[in-house]
């Protein structure tokens, strides 16, 4: 279950789509002094919490729309990275690194937006190294090392994997004596509740384990942000494929089913469960935090879409997508939200959406980008509708002029054999 502390890292840390403006929360109190924005850093509000965060996703989100980010956007990202291969979620300038603080959601969404960007493979080298040596040794990751792992950061953490092109079957830390070690698949199928829960649960992901019974409660945020994970994706979701139209729940009738879903059931599973969530909500999912009101959750509804999206099942994140662009003045604070801008930017790509008026407002909250696609006098402009019927009326002039020409040289030769 979640606990209270951990309750604001889930709901940013998990949040690759940062949008109920969880930041704050992450750390168990707040900073005692508004800090500066740096320059090359999206967004204008304070960095401590979601600076690395911010701007992995507005780089991942902007490259994708074609966008070619400043240095000193790029600088910034790098140059927060530990000599270890980690990254906190921010460091001053200067400021030496405290591997206490690096973190596994940070660090995975810097691999992520570097791997987009291209041209850094020793950064995300380092980051992949770094992800390794904190792995749990039951396969998962926590949020900052030493700790119980989640299922969202385990979520992350595969999705960097695969971004960088490491398979997560490989990755696991030896176990005791020497033994063959649980691998990232394994770290995130301990947190997926399988045949023996009711079946409306059935493909949910857990926040963590009850640290009493070991139990099991599904979460929407945990299972939307895992379900990209499960469905081997990574940002940005980038696909074409398609499924079945409906996703494939697990089969379970017979009783002989595993207690661990294997990963390759693990994607189809948790989209029936996503999907038969947002339906039942309305096209999106609900935040619930302990003491407060049921809200709607516009990052794990973003999530959901992605995953689903990935997953090969897009008609069932249509009516979502729908609805996160409805909320898209709210969510992203008419624009001036840096991480809620990128991440809706990331679903109106991955959905195939109109995506220039988010690009142009991430774009305007950062530092002036080296070139936009959009705007960019050696982009190749679109061509009219009209263009192919120019040419061809030009081709049919052509040949009416030859033909003509032709006929007026016999003519000529007739009346004049010298010719």
């Amino acid at each position: 279950m979640l606990t209270a502390a951990r309750l604001g890292a889930a709901a940013l840390s998990a949040a690759l789509l940062a949008g109920v403006a969880a930041g704050p929360a992450l750390a168990d109190s707040p900073s005692p002094t508004a800090v500066a924005v740096p320059d090359g850093l999206y967004g204008k509000s304070d960095p401590t919490y979601d600076g690395v965060w911010r701007q992995s996703l507005a780089l991942t989100a902007l490259t994708a729309a074609k966008v070619t980010p400043a240095d000193s956007a790029v600088d910034w990202l790098t140059g927060q990275q530990c000599e270890d291969g980690g990254w906190p979620s921010y460091r001053a300038a200067g400021a030496a690194c405290d591997a206490k603080t690096e973190d596994s959601n940070a660090t995975a969404v810097a691999i992520q937006a570097l791997v987009a960007l291209g041209g850094h493979q020793p950064a995300v080298d380092k980051g992949v190294q770094w992800l390794k040596a904190n792995q749990n040794a039951d396969g998962s990751w926590p949020y900052n090392p030493g700790n119980p792992g989640d299922a969202n950061s385990t979520g992350l953490a595969v999705n960097a994997l695969f971004a960088a092109r490491t398979d997560p079957a490989g990755v696991a830390k030896p176990g005791n004596g020497g033994a063959a070690g649980k691998n990232a698949f394994d770290g995130l199928a301990r947190f997926q509740l399988g045949c023996t829960a009711p079946v409306d649960q059935r493909g949910a992901f857990a926040y963590q384990p009850d640290p009493a019974a070991g139990t099991l409660a599904p979460n929407t945020l945990a299972s939307a942000q895992a379900a990209l994970a499960a469905a081997g994706g990574h940002l940005p979701v980038a696909t074409s494929v398609h499924a079945d139209a409906t996703p494939k729940a697990l089969a379970c009738a017979d009783g002989s089913a595993p207690a661990t879903i294997p990963h390759a059931e693990s994607g189809e599973a948790v989209a029936t469960y996503l999907t038969a969530q947002l339906t039942a909500g309305g096209e999106h999912l609900t935040l619930t935090t302990p003491g407060a009101d049921p809200k709607p959750d516009y990052t794990a509804t973003a999530w959901a879409a992605l995953a689903l999206v990935q997953s090969g099942h897009p008609e069932q994140a249509t009516d979502a997508v729908d609805w996160l662009e409805g909320q898209g003045t709210t969510w992203t604070k008419n624009g001036t939200d840096a991480a809620a801008t990128a991440s809706l930017l990331l679903v109106a790509q991955a959905a195939h959406r109109s995506t220039a008026d988010l690009t142009g407002r991430l774009t305007a909250l950062g530092p002036t980008p080296k070139a936009n696609a959009a705007i960019s006098a050696d982009a190749t402009p679109a061509k009219k509708k009209s263009d192919g019927m120019g040419q061809f009326w030009l081709i049919i002039v052509g040949l009416l002029i030859g033909i003509g020409g032709g006929l007026l040289l016999s003519l000529q030769r007739k009346r004049n054999p010298n010719l």
